[in-house]
């Protein structure tokens, strides 16, 4: 009988120990798969982030960067064929570059540009734009990158010699210009306005007015192209041109001068400006 019972008792315990043996083996075998598993997901999790931060950065690198002008101000913005070029337009192209954008240029009416701009239809504006005290109410000004001339065009018999025998004339301007708005100080005067310089410098041949005041690079373009006109040799004013962002931008306001900093250091602005006004 005792030995029936240890017999038993033997074979209980051997099996209790088969069983602890292969309970053993599994769990050590799903804990390693489980470990496994856990670091393929955490890989593929580190994986997902790095790629999603990239395109963050791609994304936030990219995008499009769109210039309001009046493409009616030779050399600084003007049509070839149906594309605007000039000045402005390249050096734009230069600034978007340097930001990682495309640059997409809308064309419209001067006027039209600083209520553009600060309903953000456009992110910036070049075009010839003068700083002014009136501008900055409603717009921020990047660092100076041209400086304009106000000149002044006659016909070439006219007994108008300088800016103080503009006083009591008939004046023809570009509407919304610095030259509309020195125009509106001279004594007596009576100011013209027209939508583009060049409509003001037909009038101008026509025998309407008296004379146009414009910025002195495209009246250089219009006297070449019209007959019997002058420029005379007294400025009427000089100015500093910008590029105009909206009042609440200011982290694009702080590239854009980053941006042209850049291209004045290493005399990219310089050689696009070369490239459209050649020293006489």
């Amino acid at each position: 009988m005792k030995k029936k019972v240890v017999s038993v008792m033997l074979c209980a315990a051997m099996t209790a120990a088969v069983l602890a043996g292969c309970g053993s083996s599994s769990a050590e075998t799903v804990s390693e798969d489980t470990s496994a598993a856990a670091e393929e997901t955490e890989d593929v999790a580190a994986e997902e982030t790095a790629e999603t931060a990239e395109a963050d950065t791609e994304e936030s690198a990219g995008g499009t960067l769109v210039m309001g002008t009046n493409a009616e101000f030779p050399p600084y913005e003007y049509y070839e064929g149906q594309e605007v070029v000039g000045i402005d337009a390249e050096m734009a192209a230069a600034v978007a570059e340097k930001l990682g954008m495309e640059l997409k240029i809308e064309d419209m009416a001067f006027d039209s540009l600083i209520p553009a701009l600060s309903s953000g239809k456009v992110d910036i504006v070049a075009a010839g734009m003068t700083v002014t005290e009136d501008r900055l109410a409603s717009v921020n000004f990047s660092d100076t990158y041209a400086t304009g001339i106000q000149a002044i065009i006659v016909t070439e018999d006219s007994d108008i010699a300088s800016a103080d025998d503009l006083v009591g004339k008939t004046i023809g301007v570009q509407q919304g210009t610095t030259g509309d708005l020195y125009a509106t100080d001279v004594e007596g005067a009576t100011i013209e306005r027209y939508a583009k310089g060049m409509e003001a410098v037909q009038s101008l041949s026509q025998g309407k007015i008296d004379a146009v005041i414009i910025d002195n690079e495209p009246a250089n373009v219009f006297v070449s192209e019209v007959e019997g006109l002058k420029i005379l040799d007294e400025a009427f004013a000089t100015e500093d041109y910008a590029v105009a962002v909206a009042k609440d931008n200011e982290e694009l306001l702080e590239q854009v001068n980053t941006a042209l900093a850049e291209l004045k250091e290493d005399g990219t602005l310089q050689a696009i400006v070369d490239k459209y006004i050649t020293a006489e």
